[in-house]
């Protein structure tokens, strides 16, 4: 899933965007918008006397083709069972297309607005789609996506920052100690919690990808999808000091249990799985830091100072992991 090339975009002109989408027979009507998107190039384009739609391109090199229709069939299971996740169009029988190098899919537009993830009826709303969308990911495997684990998601991403000297000289011994404890805590939580089951996931369940009207919630951007332990998709939903995440946990779980079982075992691996989206996150931005949209937004990234917190939060969840599991029942 390495890009080879760091600045794969270099060539997706709005020209090149609005031809892929007539390469399907449509018509355009010029109006095009970049949505808020950096693994992949999203774009909202305006149809000729249709409503707009969303057109999606792929990063090259990042998922095969068979990965990426996997996480499109993935939602359309869903969407088929009305599970409000957005799937791809299909058009001219296909959900997948390609346009002079650049595989992209177009979705419906979809409105919404941030959920209020204090309200404990939102949250248990949240949690019985969650619920549904895992008893569906429970029944088959991935085959061509990868899985969430520590290896993955801690072990390979502080190698390749050790090997690309992407920790300031000063902060390397500090930052080497720190991260071993840390994974040391990560298979620790993952030994209190047995065996996790691994299904087919959301994989990147946070607020933002979650878009709320009056019917309630619809989720978008499977692009992370894999296989993992069902509680991944519930920690990014919690927030604030201790005793309020475990309230919003027995919200969310309230729901979730409705339609689908759930190991309280996993809770143990809440704070270890914080932890390896800490370390993946910094590796993910230094990996795609020659592409020229990062370094635009995230200014703050590879400085002394995100050196340093990072190193501050991976003590803080070191502490956090032998704290235990949030809540229990």
């Amino acid at each position: 899933m390495t890009t080879l090339n760091p600045t794969p975009y270099a060539d997706l002109t709005p020209d090149r965007v609005l031809d892929a989408v007539e390469s399907l027979g449509l018509l355009t009507d010029g109006r095009l918008l970049a949505l808020n998107s950096y693994e992949n190039r999203v774009y909202q384009v305006g149809l000729d006397e249709d409503a707009p739609v969303i057109a999606k391109f792929y990063r090259p090199g990042r998922w095969s083709s068979a990965a990426i229709l996997e996480e499109q069939d993935f939602t359309q299971q869903l969407a088929e069972r009305e599970i409000p996740a957005v799937a791809p169009s299909v058009i001219n029988g296909r959900t997948l297309h390609e346009f002079e190098g650049y595989r992209f899919s177009l979705t419906p537009r979809r409105g919404g607005r941030t959920p209020e993830l204090d309200d404990a009826k939102v949250l248990e709303w949240i949690g019985r789609f969650i619920g549904r969308i895992h008893a569906i990911g429970a029944i088959t495997p991935f085959a061509h996506r990868p899985t969430l684990d520590p290896d993955s998601f801690g072990v390979e991403p502080r190698d390749f920052l050790l090997a690309h000297d992407w920790i300031p000289t000063d902060l390397l011994p500090a930052y080497t100690s720190v991260v071993e404890q840390a994974l040391i805590g990560v298979r620790a939580c993952y030994a209190r919690a047995g065996s996790p089951a691994y299904i087919r996931l959301h994989g990147d369940c946070h607020p933002g990808n979650l878009l709320w009207t009056d019917a309630g919630p619809h989720f978008v951007d499977f692009d992370d999808a894999r296989m993992g332990p069902a509680v991944q998709d519930l920690w990014m939903l919690l927030s604030g000091e201790r005793a309020e995440m475990s309230r919003q946990l027995a919200d969310v779980l309230a729901g979730y249990e409705d339609f689908h079982e759930f190991d309280h075992r996993e809770l143990h691996l809440i704070e270890a799985l914080r932890t390896l989206r800490i370390i993946h996150h910094a590796a993910w931005l230094a990996r795609r830091w020659e592409d020229p949209a990062f370094p635009a937004a995230f200014t703050w990234f590879n400085t002394q100072h995100y050196w340093q917190n990072h190193i501050l939060q991976l003590r803080e969840q070191i502490a956090a992991m032998e704290e235990g599991p949030l809540w229990s029942a």
